[in-house]
């Protein structure tokens, strides 16, 4: 079933958290508490209650309570379009039942309805397939993998004499290691402050994404069986050995054609609910926000 609605990132749920330590940090953002002077919005004489716009922000996450309260408004503005001209075209919507048993709101059904009717999107053939998948190879490769082993230092990196204590312990194992590089395992066992300690500080194989920045970039420059220098996180001091690289691999196009065809279907949808959105902006008289096509939120 195909949901049609006005973009909402805050009603997006976030992945469970992942235990290992080394996964990038959630971003947040904290808006600011300052009171926001709101203007009358109205669409071809209909009012958006302020009302309305307050309890919208909540779904755009922004750096200062003007710019939420102008993202909540347009949203708002759209969609009052939207079922202005459903309205005026008599658009029939029967409600639709997702897999969990939520049913569509009326309106809701009203905008896809409308959508789906009013806006022509043509489905991509093969040769256009193929043509992207050849100008885009590079795209559809299975990601780099690592199989590497760390040392970890636990240190806070805005507490000076932490951070300085697990510097100086790394320097002391990597010139260790140095000398005898096959004492790797034992001294993880012995010093990592990791679970991965217990395993000879081995972290299996790791894909883009699944560490942190420094650490991923460190990996990046080494070679196989090769020690870094001394690596900072958030966690503390890492001293990291690469055990193999597993180079990414071309996916074969019957692989990935459902992808592009998706991806390319989606990015033309946009593009042509975009400018349908424009069309009406165009000829409707909104008050009270400035509003063009190009600022619109799109329909997803």
């Amino acid at each position: 079933m195909t949901a049609i609605v006005i973009n909402h990132a805050a009603k997006r749920t976030s992945a469970p958290t992942n235990s290992h330590e080394h996964r990038p940090a959630p971003r947040k953002t904290t808006p600011s508490p300052e009171p926001v002077a709101m203007p009358v919005v109205s669409v071809n004489g209909v009012a958006i209650p302020r009302k309305a716009i307050a309890a919208e922000v909540q779904n755009f996450p922004a750096r200062n309570p003007g710019e939420g309260w102008r993202a909540a408004a347009r949203a708002l503005v759209i969609r009052e379009l939207l079922l202005q001209e459903a309205r005026r075209l008599e658009i029939v919507a029967e409600q639709k039942t997702d897999k969990d048993g939520r049913k569509e709101t009326i309106e809701d059904a009203l905008v896809r309805s409308l959508v789906e009717r009013e806006v022509r999107v043509p489905v991509a053939d093969d040769e256009a397939l193929q043509r992207f998948y050849y100008n885009n190879r590079c795209r559809f490769v299975t990601p780099t993998l690592y199989e590497a082993d760390h040392i970890l230092i636990p240190a806070r990196l805005d507490e000076v004499l932490s951070l300085d204590g697990a510097r100086e312990k790394a320097t002391t194992l990597a010139n260790v290691l140095a000398r005898r590089p096959e004492l790797f395992a034992s001294l993880a066992r012995e010093h990592s402050a990791c679970p991965s300690g217990k395993l000879g500080g081995s972290l299996g194989q790791i894909a883009p994404g699944e560490t942190t920045p420094e650490f991923e970039a460190a990996l990046a420059k080494l070679g196989p069986g090769t020690i870094s220098a001394s690596v900072e996180t958030r966690y503390g001091v890492h001293l990291i050995r690469l055990l193999r690289r597993i180079e990414g691999q071309p996916l074969p196009f019957e692989a990935v054609r459902d992808r592009i065809k998706h991806y390319l279907e989606e990015h033309v949808r946009r593009q042509a609910t975009a400018q349908y959105i424009a069309v009406l902006i165009g000829r409707a008289d909104i008050r009270g926000i400035s509003l063009t096509g190009a600022e619109t939120p799109l329909v997803q």
